[in-house]
């Protein structure tokens, strides 16, 4: 084969500045070529991608570039205030893998759906360790009310409880990016439904029902039906930022509200003919979720004028030569 010769395969793991590309169900390193620095970080290969390469038998091949995304998840960098963290791309679903237990939270289930829904990801909610949790229904019925666009699904992964329910999902060529934070459950979960120890597991802490970190960065696994498994290393913390259409859709209840005010300008706070404030008096909207809609929101603003301001600076410095 000629080594100069250019293929199209998947990135499917990066480790520092080496890309792991899967092509023709073999694994091979690869390197970007020198064109690629000095981009945006948003125009640099992620987990997913599907990239033109150089194939070359005797060493690493060389990436040439990234072909036209269907999306990408991003996330702003907890690290590095206002500089967005592009995840991984080309995915169908979001699995939100949440474990029935004190790592539960409805605030980081709303983070996630408005992450996944930004990214044109579908976000389906799971619920493990049901079989740990008296009161199941509860729980569901509670999660059904983060948004209209997502699906809630309540699984033990260990006793084989309401994973059947997740085989629509897994069809060949599609992607599903799973995440979740650390002891979730979501390599438990994964070699359930494959049958066997795809993904190394851990126990939880029982002090605080924290797990202990398994998958240390993201990974692309192709299951033998064709179905690509993303796993992402556990996240207790999701920021919002250049996410305003992705939180519309995750709470589009309330943007329908808003849309019947009777000022576009309305703060929903005294002004008259405030639709959202009638809808909390009367009990259809509650003063807890429009608050978190408005926090979400509000954190997406300053993160996104942060982010601004980042690039700006790093444009100039690069205007003058300075990186």
């Amino acid at each position: 084969m000629n080594s100069l010769e250019e293929k199209t395969g998947r990135i499917v793991e990066i480790q520092r500045n080496t890309y792991v590309i899967r092509f023709e169900d073999r694994e091979h390193t690869g390197r970007l070529k020198g064109g690629f620095y000095g981009q945006e970080t948003s125009n640099l290969p992620v987990v997913g991608d599907y990239v033109i390469f150089s194939y070359n038998p005797d060493g690493d091949c060389v990436i040439q570039s990234v072909c036209e995304r269907k999306n990408m998840l991003s996330r702003p960098d907890q690290a590095k205030t206002g500089v967005m963290q592009y995840m991984v791309a080309n995915v169908d679903y979001c699995f939100i893998v949440t474990s029935l237990n004190g790592d539960y939270s409805y605030n980081r289930i709303a983070r996630y759906a408005s992450v996944a829904l930004q990214g044109g990801a579908v976000p389906v909610v799971v619920l493990t360790k049901s079989d740990l949790c008296p009161n199941v229904g509860r729980f569901v019925s509670e999660v059904e009310t983060v948004s209209d666009n997502i699906r809630v699904h309540a699984i033990s992964a260990l006793y084989g409880i309401g994973t059947d329910e997740l085989e629509e999902y897994f069809r060949p060529g599609i992607t599903i990016c799973m995440m979740g934070s650390s002891g979730a459950g979501k390599s438990t979960l994964l070699n359930a439904i494959t049958g066997e120890e795809i993904m190394k597991t851990s126990g939880i802490r029982e002090s605080d029902s924290k797990g202990r970190h398994t998958t240390t960065h993201r990974q692309l696994i192709t299951l033998e039906n064709g179905v690509s498994i993303i796993d992402t290393p556990g996240m207790r913390e999701i920021g919002m930022a250049m996410s305003e259409e992705g939180i519309d859709n995750a709470f589009s209840d309330i943007v329908e509200l808003m849309s019947r005010c009777r000022f576009s300008d309305c703060r929903h706070e005294t002004e008259p003919g405030c639709a959202v404030k009638a809808a909390i008096a009367s009990g259809e909207l509650s003063e807890e979720r429009f608050a978190l809609y408005r926090n979400l929101q509000n954190e997406n603003t300053r993160n996104y004028a942060k982010k601004k301001q980042i690039s700006k600076w790093v444009h100039e410095r690069r205007k003058f030569g300075v990186e």
